[in-house]
């Protein structure tokens, strides 16, 4: 549930409430906007000089930069600047520049655990002087080198001195010199016209997932929705992935910016440039070279993705407007009576007593029968998620509220609790900066846990949202909400904050898309956290300080593994939490949207990543419905969600879209081994669980700006329908063989790889297995625990009618419910699959680790196709662990000539056979070893 319907649906009403605001601002006596703006030709800074050079003990590098020339446009010019360089591993170096003198705004380290620099108080004179000249500092990867006046740096590729990042200019570039002023610091790297930019978001982005030269890129969260095109949204994530093939030869590196504060970020083809209204500049390079490698360093810094639950691959339904227990009972009933498979029913703020968090209608949603519903549900394996959001109800007979203002744990402005709106009407909002706000957070989700057993928590709302703008007090003699009309609409008394530099900075970032107050629709700027910390710095922090008191008190109750989905996120808040990209309309353009979303979210190390399927507002057409879930099918967090406002879209009111809704998600749920090693692989390196193709195919370029299709893993590749009226989909295949999941005779094969245009009627998606691949998969079901109770089916995959070839391909069991995801202790397997095919001589073996869990659980092989091979389809001799096997009684073997869409590159006469063999037995958790050979 979102206010960011309002921003959608009045938008005029929020322009001429912005007029109104700014005219406001430009009059008052104290504002800071008299500041003239200036133009684009306008020098803003002169640069710095450097005056001092040493290095530290610890392999650092440390400088002093004198400012060269001051002057006062977005204020004074801080005169001395500390630079700390450091190559922090063999890929990852920092370069951290800040004032000398006095300390300034950084993301909390306790927050973002990572190294710190040397403190400002201990590095002067205390470590070996280098003498000042142009100079240079060699890792293992990567180079920095640095010009002393004025100073300039850049980061090279050690490998092949290619230029990554580079701050020099001219004259006539009309990009500034290193700025650094104390609400506006400037900084601007050259890049090459061919490099292919990825990343710096939340946003959606009409031209797909590349970084598209003159589109804003604004970073500062707010309640906007999605449907607003190249406008900052919930979250803020400061890192680009750049791509770029040089004579062949594909490199990527990555670049994050760690800093909370808002920015506008300038990419125009062949310079990127930041502005950004206070903290510090600190940059992390993350050298590669592939793309995988690049978000293996980034998670590595900013915290490897968390642990999900098996059953979080399931399908999850939702919607704003399930008024009573009856209505969500009914839902279950009608996916089970359709035959839909559904492993997770939500609830959005109906079950709450007036909009209050932790609280139970006790008319629409009684303790008692809700209780008797979740033991039905879990009896199933199904589970049960509520949203919560972070205004907490002014209210003095309001527990959590009482408590709240017993231990004093709200954002203050001029030391009182600061007022705002949302859904329950005045509501003050947790400082989760706060030590004692975390444990009184952690304290308030174990009280409804014992009240209501949820499975996992859906926090929105947290960007964060307020219906109000400025300083508020509830209005006497009227009731707030009134109860009538939206809910959104702000009914406190408010009055315009803008007597000081932080509500009204010299810049204006670009805010709503619209360059709107900074404040404006959330938390005053001015208003002031735990320690002092003000709003202003720590505002895009607050969805991910909320994610972690959320994990913490999650972790806390009965040991098991969380499951947060959080709509505003931050550098590092995959660590905790899953995302769904917010609020969406039912269009043809959406559907297309979310696909790059989805990917960039991978990149930001935010891997269980959805967008609302069939959109949240409003209805779609019946026709879009079929299209989008056969997409959402197949993404990692999988939901059907709408708005109170909107008709019901559960997938079985439609018959088509039920009959869509089984195809693809049959298929899903036949894979969701699959999705779970791939969530192992992500928590394990960082890996996205959905990427784009360049991440495997990432020597061909055609690839490199492809937002309509996308990969799961390295090779199933996903190519939805998304236009409207469409019985095909022209889809991009990269050189080699691809099979189709939903029958494996039909393939595709190209030795260049090019489009190639595939039936898709109303209920089919085309999904695709590339050669040289294992895939483990099950039978399906309703539930994902009743999926998982089923045999195992290996399907591998060769290179078309290939004499020589080999596959591979993984799995990852554990018990999913645990904190941990990890090998070891008993409680976890994990099997490597491999297959050769060498002169008609076809061999498929499993090498395992820790066995006994999935030994216990008694899980086997019961199946296993082979695609693509040569020879005839007559009978073969099958042998497993050395007997041969081909005469007992239960297995069968079939085997099948494949049909082929072949390009011209390829041989028209090839004739390969699916070979498939099926009745076996063999245990997942004990090694095997299958052997046959082909007739000629």
């Amino acid at each position: 549930m979102s206010s960011s319907l309002l921003f959608c649906l009045l938008f005029f009403l929020i322009t001429v409430n912005l007029n109104v605001v700014l005219t406001t601002n430009s009059t008052n006596k104290h504002s800071s906007s008299s500041t003239k703006q200036p133009s684009n030709s306008t020098k803003i800074g002169n640069g710095y000089r450097l005056v001092s050079v040493e290095e530290t003990h610890d392999g650092g590098f440390l400088a002093y930069l004198q400012v060269i020339k001051k002057n006062k446009i977005y204020g004074p010019d801080i005169p001395m600047l500390r630079l700390f360089v450091k190559h922090e591993t063999e890929e990852r170096l920092r370069v951290h520049i800040t004032d000398a003198e006095k300390p300034r705004w950084e993301v909390p380290y306790d927050l973002l655990p990572r190294e710190k620099p040397p403190s400002l108080k201990n590095t002067l004179g205390k470590s070996r002087k280098i003498p000042l000249s142009d100079s240079k500092i060699s890792g293992n990867e990567l180079i920095f080198s640095y010009t002393v006046s004025p100073f300039t740096f850049t980061v090279k590729r050690k490998s092949n001195g290619e230029i990554l990042f580079d701050t020099s200019s001219t004259q006539s570039d009309r990009f500034n010199s290193l700025v650094f002023k104390d609400q506006y610091l400037e900084i601007t790297t050259k890049l090459p016209s061919d490099a292919s930019l990825y990343g710096l978001g939340e946003n959606t982005q009409p031209h797909g997932i590349k970084l598209y030269p003159n589109d804003p890129y604004t970073l500062y969260t707010l309640d906007i929705s999605a449907i607003n095109l190249n406008t900052d949204l919930y979250g803020s994530h400061p890192v680009y992935m750049d791509l770029r093939n040089v004579g062949g030869q594909p490199l990527a590196h990555a670049v994050l910016l760690l800093n909370s504060n808002g920015m506008d970020v300038f990419y125009s083809g062949n310079s990127l440039t930041y502005k950004v209204i206070g903290g510090v500049f600190d940059f992390y390079f993350f050298s590669g070279p592939s793309p995988l490698d690049v978000v293996n360093q980034y998670t590595s810094l900013i915290g490897r993705p968390a642990p999900m639950p098996y059953w979080a691959f399931g399908f999850h339904q939702c919607r704003w407007g399930y008024h009573n227990l009856s209505v969500v009972e009914h839902v279950v009933e009608n996916y089970k009576k359709a035959q839909i498979p559904l492993d997770v029913i939500w609830n959005d703020d109906d079950h709450m007593d007036g909009h209050k968090d932790f609280t139970l209608n006790s008319v629409n949603y009684s303790r008692p029968k809700l209780l008797n519903f979740l033991e039905k549900i879990h009896a199933r394996g199904m589970k049960y998620i509520v949203i919560i959001d972070p205004g907490i109800a002014v209210n003095s007979t309001y527990g959590t509220y009482q408590r709240g203002m017993a231990d004093d744990v709200f954002i203050k402005y001029e030391g009182k609790p600061y007022l705002a709106q949302v859904w329950p009407g005045a509501v003050y909002f947790p400082d989760y900066l706060n030590p004692k706000t975390v444990n009184w957070w952690v304290d308030e989700i174990k009280r409804f846990h014992e009240l209501v057993p949820v499975d996992g928590l859906w926090i929105d709302m947290n960007e964060a949202s307020n219906f109000c703008t400025g300083l508020c007090k509830i209005p006497e003699g009227k009731k707030c909400p009134s109860g009538v009309g939206p809910g959104w609409e702000c009914c406190l008394d408010c009055k315009n904050i803008t007597k000081t530099r932080w509500d009204d900075p010299p810049y204006k970032i670009n805010a709503s898309g619209i360059s709107s107050p900074i404040g404006y629709k959330t938390i005053a700027t001015s208003a002031v956290h735990y320690n002092g910390v003000l709003e202003y710095d720590a505002h895009s922090l607050y969805g991910f300080a909320e994610t972690i008191a959320t994990h913490k008190g999650l972790q806390a109750i009965e040991g098991k593994r969380p499951f947060i989905l959080t709509r505003s996120t931050y550098v590092g808040s995959g660590h905790y939490a899953a995302h769904w990209t917010g609020d969406n309309q039912g269009t043809w353009n959406d559907l297309k949207y979310s696909i790059s979303t989805m990917l960039n979210f991978g990149i930001f190390g935010v891997p269980m990543v959805g967008s609302d399927i069939c959109g949240f507002y409003p209805q779609p057409t019946e026709e879009l419905c079929n299209r989008w879930i056969e997409l959402g099918a197949f993404y990692p967090f999988s939901r059907d969600h709408a708005n109170y406002y909107s008709p019901s879209q559960e997938l079985y009111v439609w018959d088509t879209v039920a009959e869509s809704a089984r195809n693809a998600l049959g298929m899903r749920y036949k894979i969701l081994p699959y999705l779970y090693t791939l969530s192992y692989e992500a928590h394990t390196t960082g890996a996205p669980i959905a990427r784009p193709l360049f991440f495997t195919f990432t020597n061909y370029t055609d690839c490199y700006g492809l937002s309509t299709q996308f990969l799961l893993g390295n090779g199933l590749m996903v190519s939805p329908v998304l236009e409207k009226g469409a019985n095909s989909v022209k889809a991009l295949f990269p050189p080699g063989s691809w099979y189709s999941m939903f029958d494996m005779s039909q393939a595709i094969t190209s030795k260049a790889g090019k489009y190639v245009t595939l039936d898709a009627p109303l209920h089919v998606i085309n999904v695709h297995l590339y050669q040289n691949n294992i895939l483990p998969m099950q039978q399906g079901g309703m539930t994902s625990k009743e999926a998982r109770a089923t045999p195992y089916h290996l399907v591998v995959t060769f290179p078309a009618g290939a004499s020589h070839g080999q596959a591979k391909g993984n799995l990852f069991v554990d018990e999913d419910e645990l904190p941990e995801m990890k090998l070891g202790g008993g409680s976890s397997t994990y099997v490597d699959f491999y297959a050769t095919v060498d002169q008609n001589m076809v061999k498929v073996w499993s090498e395992v680790q820790e066995g006994k869990f999935a030994v216990d659980k008694g899980w086997t092989v019961g199946k296993i196709s082979v695609l693509g091979l040569g020879g005839s389809a007559g009978s073969v001799a099958i042998q497993v662990d050395g007997n041969e096997v081909t005469s007992a009684l239960d297995i069968a073997t079939t085997s099948s000539e494949q049909s082929y869409h072949i390009q011209s590159d390829v041989d028209a006469a090839m004739k390969t056979v699916m070979v498939q063999i099926s009745g076996l037995s063999l245990p997942i958790g004990k090694n095997f070893a299958m052997s046959w050979k082909m007739g000629v």
